[in-house]
């Protein structure tokens, strides 16, 4: 689409969506420290933005409610950027060129809050950058440049419905796992994933069951008697995460679990008119949260 500051300049934008653990089991943890997962993943509209335009130089802005505070923790290290380094690299070893990119993120999302916006972002950049070079990479390479960025990263590029397991690179998709209706919350408080884990008793947990991907009912009875083995570690880390689930609950939500190692947690609403309900509900008796009502991205059928 063409930029509106009149000067007639490509902008390719691609959307980074939330990812959200339905379920996340950790069941073993490898030599090196590594820990072993088996993850129920989906996507939603909410999200963040990446802009992508030709400029003289390389160029990187952040706007959006949480950019103060990822300018504020160093845009150096961010993810985007990374993989803008990586592409470039792949590309110039195989003798492509990449122009000078100027690249915007509008940061939607709460920091390190376990809905991958870090690496959404990442694979966003991945598939923006694809798209603005025009260069003709294959998936599986482009998978192989997200691992490189982190174990989020891989599933992020797909963003759709899909099982995770071993560190997040064995990538199963669920082509027709429905869309769901939901509300994410976050406290704006942060957990440490590397404490959470630590406190975990049990690190060799059941496996997930055969996932129901196609009924509605059928898939609500599933993921209840699924889990996140961090939840319990979480919520003795911050409280606020059991609050949380309450007040989702009690707002309505017939699932309520927390998404990868916290702080968000969500809830899934029968329809998105009751999910907004619930949501401006939460708005008014917490205005200091992050609340968003969204829909996940159903599965991809061809």
């Amino acid at each position: 689409m063409a930029s509106a500051d009149g000067h007639g300049a490509v902008e390719t934008i691609e959307a980074a969506p939330a990812k959200i653990n339905l379920a996340l089991h950790v069941t073993g943890q490898r030599e090196d420290g590594y820990h072993l997962l088996e993850t129920l993943v989906t996507f939603t509209l909410a999200g963040d933005v990446l802009r992508f335009r030709e400029a003289e130089e390389d160029g990187f802005s952040i706007s959006g409610r949480f950019a103060p505070e990822l300018m504020a923790s160093g845009c150096s290290e961010n993810l985007v950027l990374k993989a803008r380094d990586l592409f470039r690299n792949f590309a110039a070893k195989n003798g492509s060129a990449t122009r000078p990119v100027a690249i915007h993120l509008e940061k939607n999302l709460p920091i390190a809050s376990g809905i991958g916006g870090g690496s959404a972002d990442a694979a966003a950049a991945l598939r923006g950058l694809r798209r603005h070079w025009k260069l003709e990479i294959g998936d599986l390479t482009l998978q192989e440049m997200a691992l490189a960025l982190g174990a989020d990263v891989p599933m992020c590029l797909t963003s759709r419905p899909l099982i995770a397991r071993g560190i997040g690179e064995k990538i199963e998709q669920l082509s027709r796992f429905p869309n769901l209706s939901m509300v994410l919350a976050n406290p704006l408080k942060g957990v440490s994933t590397p404490h959470i884990f630590r406190l975990l008793t049990e690190k060799n947990n059941p496996s997930l069951p055969p996932i129901v991907n196609d009924n509605e009912a059928g898939g609500l009875q599933m993921l209840r008697r699924l889990r996140n083995d961090l939840q319990p570690s979480a919520i003795s880390l911050l409280p606020e995460i059991d609050t949380i689930l309450s007040l989702l609950s009690s707002e309505g939500a017939e699932l309520a679990r927390m998404s990868g190692s916290g702080a968000t947690c969500f809830g899934i609403f029968p329809t998105i008119q009751k999910a907004k309900a619930a949501a401006a509900a939460l708005r008014q008796t917490q205005p200091g949260w992050y609340v968003q009502e969204t829909m996940t991205i159903a599965g991809r059928t061809s």
